[in-house]
């Protein structure tokens, strides 16, 4: 068990870790009472060398959970090698599927002296940049094809089917996209409208534009060889396509 002290210490250190990180990052103390949390959040953490070692000989017992706006999420935990500090680890995101994890290296935790200022650069120089890049290609992978938007532009991507899909970062953005007939797929969060009704379609289109300019946010559609958009759906120059990987197996 962990007595008052060592809590409070954990708890300390992560929220001034977290406020000297880039962007904005919040902190929340997981205590040993929140069991099911932990459980969860053991599961969750994507690493294979250092952490997971740790964590095989000593069970998550508390934890503090540092999370970005855009969803990523790191975990700090008690080291258990009598060095003072602590260890950090990434999170894996929550509903992706398994196949979204092939080809990607597991960004593994790191340990950190007892100094959060300090820490804070090297998880910045070390851990949150490998973070970002396998966050970044987990999430296209899990896309299967979609453009990924920006966090001031959805981008619009034509399907097979006549279906258009997207991906928003804005949560705000998922909200007019719902509201203007989308729908969420739970799994990997992409908003997918049907085509069965053309027209409602190239409405919905025509009308989440204005929409989402009024939050600051542009519009992009994506269009695959061979089709041809609506004339009344907005319109502009496509991104740049990203690089294709070449998926193997999941390990976390």
């Amino acid at each position: 068990m962990h007595d008052h002290d060592t809590s409070e210490r954990l708890a300390s250190y992560a929220d001034v870790l977290a406020g000297e990180l880039p962007d904005i990052w919040t902190s929340t103390h997981l205590p040993p009472e929140d069991k099911d949390d932990l459980a969860e959040l053991a599961d969750r953490i994507w690493d294979l060398d250092l952490v997971a070692a740790s964590l095989a000989e000593h069970p998550l017992q508390q934890a503090a959970v540092l999370s970005r706006p855009d969803g990523a999420q790191l975990v700090l935990l008690d080291r258990h090698d009598e060095r003072d500090g602590f260890l950090i680890a990434a999170v894996a995101p929550r509903a992706l599927p398994d196949e979204a994890y092939r080809a990607v290296p597991e960004p593994n935790g790191i340990a950190l002296a007892d100094d959060p200022f300090l820490s804070a650069e090297h998880v910045a120089g070390d851990l949150l940049a490998r973070y970002d890049s396998a966050l970044a290609q987990v999430r296209h992978n899990a896309l299967g094809g979609i453009q990924p938007s920006q966090p001031d532009r959805v981008v619009l991507t034509w399907q097979p089917d006549g279906s258009v899909a997207t991906a928003p970062v804005d949560d705000r953005a998922g909200a007019i996209l719902v509201s203007n007939g989308f729908v969420q797929d739970p799994q990997s969060g992409t908003y997918r409208l049907s085509g069965g009704d053309t027209r409602a379609q190239a409405r919905a289109l025509r009308e989440i534009g204005p929409q989402l300019d009024a939050l600051g946010i542009g519009t992009a559609l994506q269009h695959p060889a061979g089709r041809t958009a609506p004339t009344s759906a907005p319109a502009s120059m496509p991104p740049s396509p990203a690089s294709n990987r070449n998926p193997t197996a999941r390990a976390r």
